[in-house]
């Protein structure tokens, strides 16, 4: 322990004391008597193999994230399944899918088939089988990610596994062809979209009813949200439309970034070309419904988890969606004042530091803090970093100022700062020119 140095041998040498019984802590007892100490449980001799359930034991795997191991007892059980006689006329089971969730056998793919809607006709057709519709998926499909700005570009629905229409409003590109103006088409769907009986499923609604209601739509009638029910059947999962249809389907769509690209060549979905557009925002709905036609029976199977997802998670999105929606008034010019108050504030700080330094430096520079405090002024040092060299954290820097003036005016020109760049500079350029509100 002598020879290790840093915080890391001082902490090593504090902990030799306890080393013996931190040892014992973490020995494994491998001679424990469960019959004397777990209420219910045999002796260990008592113990006995069982025939493994590979269906269960597959689930499990499915749901905790056992990847490997799923995929090596899907192998085998494909491998079992292999042997067994095919009875006459009877059709041989496929291999399961890659779908974390997928069923044991795979139903044969679908024939999908997305329509692109140019014509009010059409639309209407749509239309007449989304209200006929059990439960009908919808997405939308914008320019920006924000929701309160978004602007609609395109519409999808589904009512059915393997059909969804596209119904292209925003398209600019050279030889786009013509679409139908957006607000032909929301006069058209709002009895629909505004109609509470008419049951509606979505990927992340929150975010669809923001952009509808930036165009004077107040969507009701939302029965059922893909996202949520990942969140309550799966919280440690990846709850993306693409990684649920992944896991519960068996299938992968279009990503975005193959649609629109990343980085620097990422075109806004605007710029898309139609046919393509209608390929991923028909995926979007039709594997929307998907995935909740597999996924919800799973999470209704469970009481407490229909109910934290029927009776918390939906009830609490509206509400939150409600909040969002009226946000916070805020005074842009009181906020102004505010900042400039506290800009002068820091500038005397600033000036009163360098005084009792005896230099300028950057107050926002733990090296260079270090540096006057310790190397200069000879402050003690309180404790030290990773590296070795001397802490100037809050905790540090608190402990100093209860003697020495330099640290206190470090310590108060932080919190000003962070207060002036976190608040009162930046909740202006966040406020909804349309609202006035955050």
């Amino acid at each position: 322990a002598a020879s290790i140095k840093g915080v890391a041998g001082e902490n090593l040498r504090k902990a030799l004391d306890w080393l013996p019984q931190g040892r014992r802590l973490i020995t494994v007892v491998t001679d424990c008597d469960l019959a004397g100490h777990v209420a219910g449980w045999p002796a260990v001799d008592a113990l006995a193999f069982k025939p493994v359930d590979r269906e269960g034991l597959l689930d499990f795997y499915a749901r905790y994230g056992f990847n490997s191991l799923r995929k090596e007892l899907e192998a085998e059980l494909g491998r079992a399944a292999s042997a067994l006689p095919v009875a006459a006329g009877a059709a041989a089971a496929e291999p399961v899918a890659a779908g974390d969730a997928a069923p044991a056998v795979a139903s044969p793919p679908l024939e999908r088939r997305y329509e692109t809607v140019f014509t009010m006709d059409a639309l209407q057709a749509w239309i007449a089988r989304l209200q006929a519709a059990p439960l009908a998926a919808l997405d939308t499909e914008t320019d920006s990610l924000d929701p309160m700005h978004a602007r609609i570009v395109g519409i999808s629905f589904a009512v059915q596994p393997g059909e969804a229409a596209y119904v292209p409003t925003g398209h600019d590109y050279p030889g786009a062809p013509d679409q139908l103006p957006l607000a032909d088409v929301l006069a058209a769907l709002q009895p629909w979209l505004e109609d509470a009986a008419a049951p509606k499923v979505g990927q992340n609604i929150k975010y669809d009813t923001h952009v509808l209601a930036n165009h004077g739509i107040t969507v009701r009638g939302w029965a059922h949200d893909t996202l949520l029910e990942s969140y309550v059947f799966e919280a440690h999962r990846k709850h993306s439309l693409e990684s649920l249809a992944e896991r519960h389907l068996g299938r992968r769509g279009l990503s975005y970034e193959e649609l629109c690209g990343k980085g620097v060549n990422q075109i806004g979905f605007s710029q898309v070309d139609i046919e393509r557009a209608t390929q991923y925002s028909g995926e979007d709905s039709e594997m929307t419904l998907q995935v909740h036609q597999t996924l919800f029976p799973r999470v209704a199977a469970v009481p407490g988890l229909l109910h934290v997802y029927r009776d918390i998670e939906m009830p609490t999105s509206a509400i939150l969606q409600r909040i969002e929606r009226h946000g916070v008034l805020i005074d842009p010019a009181v906020l102004q004042a505010q900042s400039h108050a506290l800009a002068e504030r820091m500038m005397q700080l600033e000036q009163s530091a360098y005084d009792i330094a005896g230099q300028p430096f950057n107050l926002g520079s733990p090296k260079q803090i270090g540096e006057i405090l310790f190397n200069k002024l000879g402050l003690p040092v309180k404790k030290k970093t990773a590296s070795g060299a001397p802490s100037t954290d809050e905790e540090v820097l608190q402990e100093l100022a209860a003697d020495y003036p330099l640290p206190a005016r470090i310590l108060e020109h932080r919190s000003l700062a962070k207060l002036k760049g976190t608040y009162t500079d930046k909740l202006p350029l966040m406020v909804n020119p349309d609202t006035g509100r955050v």
